[in-house]
């Protein structure tokens, strides 16, 4: 590999882990698919931790990760009998996947705490009506109507990408 593709890896490897660490994922994680990205062929573990200088053990961690985020997939080399991994490239896939993974149970957990609390503030606000408690209640009621308004838009999303891919047959693969 020449010294300008390595380097053009190298720095395509490190944004993807300041991007992932930024999201809540592991540095590594977006290590190693900058790296899986950015290859011509599959990578074995091996590869990966000699190439990001870490332990194989730790290779193996986070790509399992990324594997349940459809980040990543294993997939079969003839003549070989090691685990090769490659990185998905279609970015609206991961995206949905992340979404309806992370995002959606996030939205409805909050919903569920704040409508919860909303409601509880109603009780107290009926019972001893204060300015305290009706400012209190009318703030979790925007909060609560801004969260489902993400949830809802979430899933539009999501929609309106299914509905691309499957009955437009736009954004499918070659």
């Amino acid at each position: 590999m020449s010294d300008s593709v390595h380097e053009l890896q190298h720095g395509t490897m490190e944004t993807m882990g300041r991007i992932t660490s930024f999201w809540g994922f592991s540095k590594i994680m977006g290590q190693l698919y900058g790296l899986l990205y950015l290859s011509p062929k599959p990578l074995t573990l091996d590869e990966m931790a000699e190439n990001l200088s870490i332990s194989k053990g730790n290779v193996s961690i986070n790509i399992r990760a990324l594997e349940r985020w459809n980040m990543v997939r294993q997939v079969w080399v003839k003549g070989d009998r090691k685990d090769f991994y490659e990185a998905e490239t279609d970015f609206w896939k991961i995206i949905r996947g992340v979404l309806k993974e992370r995002e959606k149970k996030e939205f409805d957990q909050a919903l569920c705490s704040i409508g919860g609390l909303r409601k509880r503030g109603e009780e107290i606000h009926k019972k001893a009506k204060s300015a305290e408690t009706a400012f209190t209640v009318d703030r979790l009621k925007k909060l609560e109507d801004f969260i489902s308004t993400m949830d809802q838009m979430v899933g539009m999303l999501l929609t309106l990408e299914d509905l691309k891919r499957n009955f437009l047959g736009i954004g499918k693969k070659k």
